[in-house]
């Protein structure tokens, strides 16, 4: 299995909505910055339908706006910033912004989601018509196209197929960013600036075994067994299906004996990536950095993989694991620019 190393070139990240960048890479993201190679997000939307966390538990008073796109996409787009701040990155772009920008009113935004399966979501059924998930392909790949060959990066990184969950917005980034690298690396595509072929593309994967195993600890930390009794929060069903970003055990080992297989190590950013989680209030509530192998006061019941827990609005336990993993997929050779 392969790791992050200094000097590695630079990252583009693609993610659908802000808070995505630290929740799906956010160790990733840190631990580049930190060796000091240029690191780029590319945010797709402004979050405009999302939830908004303000409860006793995790009181923000900024309930009122869930509900009202323009002004929760204002306020998403300040947590992405001191969110990236965090984490040490400086160069973000909103994908509409790239090239002729769109107007106020034809941004990409947030396609909303309805959850079909716990912990896997699908279509809202009532996306707008400026919803990133009808947005045409190749009109949103050029524009990343246009960001891939000005920035030359070395790895690009988004979801897989799946979305990671299945969110539709994060499942259109992932073929957006599929048919950008092709538009990027082809010299006949009408995409500005030289042609790029030289990125490899990972996707976030995490071997069932360990999510699951990370779900049972939860059950037996203090901690967390305290959230669940006085904040009403849940701890995750290790038994349930497990959303896209699960991979088989089998298949992660094939992986990495084929090295393609990339592991970050939590750990040694966690200090930036507990921050960034904690800059996305209205996202993300409960984050708790958790003490490995010797402990101050009581026993934590958290294995050594676990090095934290969140929840999102769902109000259901999330463990922070102490390494990400990444598969290093195909990057198919231009086939031409029409589709």
């Amino acid at each position: 299995m392969g790791s992050v190393r200094e000097g590695s070139g630079p990252l583009l990240a693609v993610h659908a909505h802000p808070d995505d960048e630290t929740l799906s890479t956010g160790a990733l993201l840190a631990a580049w910055a930190a060796a000091g190679a240029p690191v780029t997000v590319v945010t797709c939307t402004r979050g405009e339908r999302g939830e908004v966390i303000d409860t006793p538990g995790h009181p923000t008073g900024l309930g009122h706006l869930e509900g009202d796109g323009p002004a929760l996409a204002a306020h998403r787009e300040r947590e992405l910033a001191a969110a990236l701040r965090a984490l040490g990155v400086g160069d973000q772009v909103f994908l509409d912004d790239v090239g002729a920008p769109r107007g106020a009113g034809e941004r990409y935004e947030d396609s909303g989601m309805a959850w079909v399966a716990p912990g896997v979501a699908g279509p809202s059924g009532d996306a707008p018509p400026t919803a990133f998930a009808r947005a045409p392909l190749d009109e949103a790949a050029t524009r990343l196209a246009a960001v891939v060959r000005d920035r030359r990066p070395a790895v690009v990184v988004t979801y897989d197929a799946g979305g990671g969950y299945g969110h539709p917005d994060h499942v259109r980034a992932h073929a957006v960013t599929v048919r950008a690298l092709e538009l990027a690396a082809d010299p006949g595509a009408r995409v500005p600036g030289r042609p790029w072929a030289g990125a490899q593309r990972w996707e976030p994967v995490v071997a069932e075994s360990r999510l699951r195993s990370a779900r049972r600890s939860l059950a037996d930390d203090p901690g967390a067994r305290r959230l669940v009794a006085e904040d009403g929060l849940t701890l995750p069903d290790p038994e349930e299906p497990l959303p896209p970003v699960a991979v088989a055990d089998v298949v992660l080992d094939d992986l990495a004996r084929r090295g393609r297989l990339v592991a970050v190590d939590t750990t040694a950013v966690l200090d930036r990536v507990v921050g960034a989680l904690r800059a996305h209030a209205t996202q993300v509530q409960h984050v708790t950095a958790v003490p490995t192998g010797a402990t101050t006061g009581a026993t934590t019941g958290l294995g050594a993989d676990v090095v934290g827990r969140y929840a999102l609005s769902n109000g259901v336990l999330a463990p922070l694991l102490a390494r990400e993993t990444y598969a290093v997929r195909d990057v198919p050779a231009p086939v031409g620019s029409a589709r």
